[in-house]
């Protein structure tokens, strides 16, 4: 579907899509912020962890969320639910034990992607010690 100024409407881009572009987004926006991303889309039988980085002794555990602008859902952060929440501390623990990763502490980090009408990143959220 085109917009009114004849482009591709990014809310009708495959969903999958916005996601890696997110998860882009957010990787080089933690690495500008002095993070080392050291997994991306690490999977298990489980689900999936979105990104795993050392920002300094921490191990932070980052879920990441995208939006095509204005949602009737809710904002990008407002996705990240507490079923959501749950499954992420499972798939770190899952993670923790199964690759022997050691941290002085953990975190639960989120980022919040939002691109702009044109695909452009119009907004990042990033929101430390999410839960």
């Amino acid at each position: 579907m085109k917009d009114a100024a004849g482009g591709e409407r990014p809310e009708k881009r495959d969903k999958a899509a916005v996601g890696r572009a997110g998860e882009e987004a957010a990787a080089a926006y933690l690495a500008e912020a002095g993070f080392v991303v050291e997994r991306r889309n690490w999977r298990c039988r489980s689900g999936e962890l979105d990104l795993i980085a050392r920002d300094g002794d921490a191990l932070v555990f980052v879920e990441v969320r995208s939006r095509t602008g204005p949602s009737r859902f809710g904002t990008a952060i407002e996705a990240v639910t507490p079923r959501k929440c749950r499954q992420v501390r499972e798939l770190a623990a899952i993670y923790l034990k199964t690759r022997g990763a050691a941290a002085d502490s953990v975190r639960f980090d989120v980022v919040a992607v939002t691109f702009g009408r044109d695909g452009s990143v119009a907004d990042i959220r990033h929101v430390p010690n999410a839960f």
